[in-house]
C-alpha cells in the first residue's frame, strides 16, 4: 500500500491529541508521517505531541500564528510528503488495522475522497441510535449531495490542489462543501469502516441540538448555497476541555 500523510489540526488538545498519536503509532500500516498543525494553543498540546517523536519517527509539529480549521488543514496539505492525505481531528481514536483497512478499500475501490462513519460501540443506546441515523444520512447523500465529517476525511493531492483545498471563508460545513466539490470530477464514496472520537461536543452542545444545526445547515446549503457570513454562527473553540 502506498504511504500517507495524515494531518491533525488541534487546538488546546493537550488532553486528548496523545490517545490520537498513541493509536497512530499502533496501526498495523506504518508507511505514513503524521503533521500536527496547531493552531497557536495557549496548553502544552505542541509539547505533548512532540513527545511522540520516538514512537512515530515521522512526525512534524507546525504552530500557525491564525485559528482556523479550513487554514490548518490547508496547511498541513501544504507541508505533505505524500500523495494520499488523510484529515483527522485531534480527539479521534482509531482501531490498530484503521489505516490498513481504509487504505485498501481507497485502492480497490479507486477511490480518490472518501469520508468514514462516526463509530458509538462503547456510547449508550441514546446515541448509538443517533450515530446510526446521522450515518444513514451520509450514505444517502453520498449519492447525490456529498456530505462529510471533517474530524476523519481521505483525500489526494491532486484532488485536494484540483479544488483549491477546504474554503476557509465558508463559517459552517466546510467539510461537506470539500466534499461536494471533490465529486464533481471523481467519484465519492463512505467507506465501510468508522473512527471514534470525544462525545464531549455532543454532550456540551446537546445531541438533538447538535444534530438539529447540522441538518439544518445542509438543507440550507442544498437551496441556498454554502455559508460564508455566519448565516448559522458555530465556534471553532468553544468546547471544555476536562
Amino acid at each position: 500500500m502506498n504511504p500517507i500523510s495524515i494531518v491533525v489540526i488541534t487546538l488546546n488538545e493537550e488532553k486528548r491529541i496523545g490517545r490520537l498519536l498513541d493509536d497512530l503509532s499502533k496501526q498495523t500500516h506504518q508507511g505514513f508521517e503524521v503533521i500536527v498543525v496547531d493552531s497557536n494553543s495557549d496548553d502544552n498540546t505542541r509539547t505533548i505531541s512532540r513527545g511522540y517523536e520516538k514512537v512515530l519517527p515521522q512526525l512534524t509539529v507546525h504552530k500557525m500564528e491564525n485559528r482556523g480549521t479550513s487554514l490548518g488543514r490547508n496547511t498541513g496539505a501544504k507541508l505533505a510528503q505524500h500523495e494520499r492525505l488523510l484529515f483527522l481531528d485531534a480527539d479521534v481514536r482509531l482501531a490498530p488495522t484503521f489505516l490498513t483497512n481504509a487504505l485498501h478499500k481507497l485502492e480497490k475501490n479507486k477511490l480518490e475522497v472518501a469520508g468514514v462513519y462516526m463509530g458509538a460501540d462503547e456510547l449508550s443506546l441514546t446515541y448509538r441510535l443517533g450515530y446510526g441515523a446521522f450515518n444513514a444520512g451520509l450514505w444517502a447523500t453520498s449519492f447525490f449531495f456529498p456530505t462529510a465529517v471533517g474530524a476523519c476525511i481521505f483525500s489526494t493531492k491532486r484532488a485536494h490542489q484540483e479544488i483549491a483545498g477546504f474554503d476557509e471563508s465558508i463559517t459552517l460545513c466546510e467539510d461537506c462543501d470539500y466534499v461536494r466539490r471533490a465529486a464533481q470530477t471523481w467519484r465519492y464514496r463512505m467507506l465501510p469502516i468508522s473512527f471514534w472520537f470525544d462525545p464531549r461536543r455532543l454532550e456540551q452542545d446537546g445531541f438533538f441540538t447538535m444534530g438539529l444545526t447540522y441538518l439544518k445547515a445542509n438543507v440550507r446549503r442544498f437551496f441556498l448555497g454554502e455559508m460564508r457570513n455566519n448565516e448559522m454562527s458555530y465556534q471553532f473553540d468553544h468546547y471544555r476541555q476536562s
